[in-house]
């Protein structure tokens, strides 16, 4: 128990530069952190296409691509493509549902392809999925579902 415990508590606020260093952080800058390097390459009412040969601030332990970082490359490619509708928002994520059947490493090109299913006037669905480039193997699908805020009329 002693080293799971150990595994997340990796305390950065030990040492106060590493605390400073991760305060002074801009806001937002998570989102920059996983889709910094991604480059669009199909863009269409309702699908956008993108790819990204996979840096090492994205991996885990086992030198793969990190479950978090498929989550919100699915989170941001999935709203990316609501947005091709017109949607002048994104709204809050409501659900994801993310099935990984394969792995990724470093230096390797994935392919993220965000396809809406469904734009209603408040929920939109969308599905999302990772995959190796050169081949085409599937590395994640997901589904998304998002709240689209309404705008007042007041």
């Amino acid at each position: 128990m002693d080293t799971s415990k150990r595994s997340i508590e990796k305390r950065s606020d030990d040492d106060p530069k590493v605390a400073s260093a991760i305060d002074g952080l801009p806001s937002k800058f998570y989102q920059y952190f996983v889709v910094a390097g991604l480059r669009v390459d199909l863009i269409q009412p309702g699908r956008i296409v993108c790819s990204l040969k996979l840096p090492a601030r994205l991996l885990n332990q086992n030198n793969s691509l990190h479950g978090g970082a498929s989550a919100s490359l699915v989170d941001c490619i999935g709203a990316a493509a609501i947005k091709t509708l017109g949607s002048t928002t994104t709204g809050v994520s409501l659900d994801m549902n993310l099935s990984y059947f394969d792995t990724a490493h470093l230096g390797e090109e994935i392919e993220i392809d965000g396809k809406v299913l469904r734009m209603g006037e408040t929920i939109a669905v969308a599905n999302v999925e990772l995959r190796k480039k050169n081949t085409g193997k599937i590395i994640a699908q997901a589904r998304l579902t998002t709240y689209l805020a309404i705008s007042s009329k007041l």
